[in-house]
């Protein structure tokens, strides 16, 4: 779903909500409510036990997805952390495979494999969900390394929290992804907390996008609790990227309204501030915007929400009705067999 497919051609610097299509707010806020009924759901379900394992939801960092996948197109590869629900589904992944894998069967996208922190979709360029504190930002880098090689107009957009900014492997992949100008948009989704502990206690840097200075990356902050602010800045990096020019690092200021995952108690911080940030909630913002301007209608909304309902109902029937892998399925997937034609026996 490409820019200009999805909105009038726009500028950076204008005003965040002008210039969008009625197609582009109606995206928005049915893929933003999917995301949102779809995390509701699988927390209650995890309560239930019907979930195990680890588990992280998305709800109130939705504009981050969905802000995204309208500004970028079809062939353009896209890789997380583990709070993977959401991406995939706002890339059009079926809320059934999502679920069926967080429940554990067969049928869902990674064969029941790899649960909730490794969501995989070929099918839609998601290449994951991973398990390991910034594991993936070397891979964004190799992915965009792999289709500037391949001669491609693609790019890769790579995920990853405030807190895996620490790890070293994120000052490799801007150090190379600069070097070699590589089609990659880096995307901190900065939600305040690195599991319970804030930006303030951990780094003497707070302005996270700052960090690309030492590599002259072209860097910004973007509030991230506004869709069309995240739609505006990926173009902006896209277009870069496509032209060969490299780069760029973007600071999503978002917030998480659950905790780190279904196990944190939130003792970090106030229900003052969690009510604070929902005074901004992406997914009402979008709907008061779409009705106060008019853009469509009470009862264009009320089908949306229909629609969503019962996709998130569905897909709970079909992961309870799957089947669990066979057993055997454990020894399959493992290794991957190529031949090398520049290897000689």
């Amino acid at each position: 779903m490409s820019a200009t497919a999805k909105a009038k051609k726009t500028n950076a610097s204008e005003p965040a909500g002008k210039g969008f299509s009625k197609e582009t707010y109606m995206f928005w806020y049915e893929s933003m409510l999917l995301m949102r009924k779809f995390e509701e759901k699988a927390g209650q379900l995890y309560g239930m036990q019907k979930i195990k394992g680890f588990c992280h939801l998305y709800i109130g960092q939705e504009a981050c997805a969905a802000g995204a996948v309208s500004a970028l197109k079809k062939g353009d590869k896209w890789i997380t952390a583990y709070r993977d629900h959401a991406h995939p589904l706002a890339l059009g992944t079926s809320p059934n495979a999502v679920m069926a894998e967080l429940y554990g069967k067969e049928t869902g996208c990674s064969k029941g494999k790899g649960g909730s922190m490794h969501i995989f979709d070929k099918s839609v360029d998601f290449i994951g969900g991973h398990g390991i504190v910034g594991g993936q930002i070397p891979l964004g880098a190799g992915i965009a390394f792999a289709e500037k090689y391949n001669k491609t107009d693609n790019l890769c957009i790579c995920y990853m929290g405030d807190g895996a900014v620490r790890q070293g492997a994120f000052h490799e992949a801007l150090n190379l992804a600069m070097l070699w100008k590589l089609p990659v948009i880096f995307v901190i989704e900065n939600n305040g907390y690195a599991m319970g502990t804030s930006v303030q206690r951990t780094s003497n840097v707070h302005e996270l996008y700052t960090l690309a200075e030492s590599y002259d990356m072209p860097s910004e902050p973007v509030d991230a609790m506004s869709v069309e602010a995240v739609h505006l800045a990926v173009a902006k990096a896209a277009e870069r990227a496509r032209k060969g020019d490299g780069p760029t690092l973007l600071e999503f200021r978002t917030y998480r309204y659950k905790g780190h995952s279904m196990s944190d108690p939130q003792k970090y911080r106030t229900k003052d501030e969690v009510e604070e940030y929902k005074q901004r909630d992406p997914v009402e913002v979008v709907k008061r915007t779409i009705l106060e301007t008019k853009i469509a209608s009470e009862k264009e909304i009320e089908a949306i929400e229909q629609k969503v309902a019962a996709q998130v109902e569905e897909s709970v029937k079909f992961a309870e009705e799957s089947n669990f892998p066979d057993p055997a399925e454990a020894l399959t997937d493992i290794y991957y067999e190529a031949n090398y034609p520049f290897i000689v026996d």
